[in-house]
């Protein structure tokens, strides 16, 4: 019998610009307005492309709120070229924030067709964001 091979799992670091942000109310009610946006970014670095962006957001009450999402990314990562989407779902109050950032399985296209993993934004201290993704190929 032959032997599973572990999966090598890789680190790509972007830089990324949003192009657009369209976002409309579509629910204003006590405790929670809810919203829906459509954005655009451009991704430079380790992953490198464009990506479009469908979102619902509840906005609520004392600073709390929670978002989910769909990222269609039309990217280079490492120089491989393909697509991929990303599921994004999160929540916070003014004190804690959480998010989980996953590649849709089998959702992966050209030489990105077996991509699996996670990704997650970074704020830094200036303000910048950068985009984290670990992804194996299977």
């Amino acid at each position: 019998m032959g032997a599973i091979m572990p999966r090598m799992t890789m680190h790509a670091t972007s830089t990324f610009d949003i192009d657009s942000w369209q976002e409309e109310s579509y629910d204003e009610a006590e405790g929670a307005n809810l919203r829906r946006a459509h954005l655009t970014k451009t991704f430079r670095g380790e992953v490198e492309g464009r990506s479009a962006v469908e979102m619902l957001m509840a906005q609520a009450q004392d600073e709390s709120a929670a978002y989910v999402a769909f990222e269609r990314l039309d990217v280079r990562v490492h120089g491989r070229a393909g697509t991929f989407v990303l599921l994004h779902s999160a929540s916070g109050t003014r004190d804690v924030r959480t998010a989980t950032w996953t590649v849709v399985p089998d959702s992966g296209t050209g030489e990105l067709r077996r991509l699996r993993g996670t990704a997650q934004i970074i704020i830094g201290p200036d303000g910048g964001h950068t985009f984290e993704l670990d992804y194996d190929l299977g």
